[in-house]
């Protein structure tokens, strides 16, 4: 006979329904439309060509059933339909949705944007370096012109020892001397 049922592994089975069933208009329990059910995109041909055959009669009259037996395979062609595995009607939402998307594309989820601009202050002042006049000059006279009478000419502390030692090698030196 068979083991005991302690003895039986379990199985567990789970059947959708959205699995199992694509998803299709014209069945109501167990009444089905005529060659139906059909799905969204053979709803979309049919509706779109009946109406295309029906406003442009006077051109294809003289052709006969012709044009209807073309619009009846194009409704049977387009029933299992897939661009890229997808639905015709979900491909072209996911154009869509590429095509409403921002230019620079997304970051972390969020929209990519540019940072707003903001406003760079800052304060700088040039002056001359320690020495350098701006060209040769004799005893007494400084770059900014003549020194007034009792004024006494006061150099900034040098920053550092090479500066330092610049500024006590052009002490040494004669000013007129190159």
């Amino acid at each position: 006979m068979s083991a005991p049922a302690a003895a039986r592994p379990r199985v567990a089975r789970v059947y959708t329904a959205a699995r199992r069933h694509p998803w299709v208009l014209g069945k109501l329990g167990d009444w089905v439309i005529w060659f139906g059910p059909y799905s969204p995109a053979q709803l979309v041909v049919m509706g779109g060509g009946a109406l295309l055959l029906i406003k442009t009669y006077s051109w294809w009259s003289w052709l006969g059933p012709v044009p209807v037996v073309v619009w009846l395979a194009a409704i049977w062609a387009v029933r299992g339909a897939k661009i890229g595995g997808r639905s015709p009607f979900t491909a072209a939402l996911g154009w869509l949705t590429l095509l409403a998307q921002h230019p620079a594309g997304r970051v972390g989820g969020r929209t990519a944007r540019d940072r707003r601009p903001s406003l760079f202050s800052g304060v700088f002042v040039v002056e001359a370096a320690a020495g350098s006049g701006g060209g040769r000059l004799r005893k007494g006279r400084s770059a900014r012109g003549p020194r007034p009478s009792g004024a006494v000419a006061v150099r900034p502390a040098p920053a550092s020892g090479l500066a330092r030692l610049l500024l006590d090698a052009a002490d040494d030196q004669p000013l007129g001397r190159s």
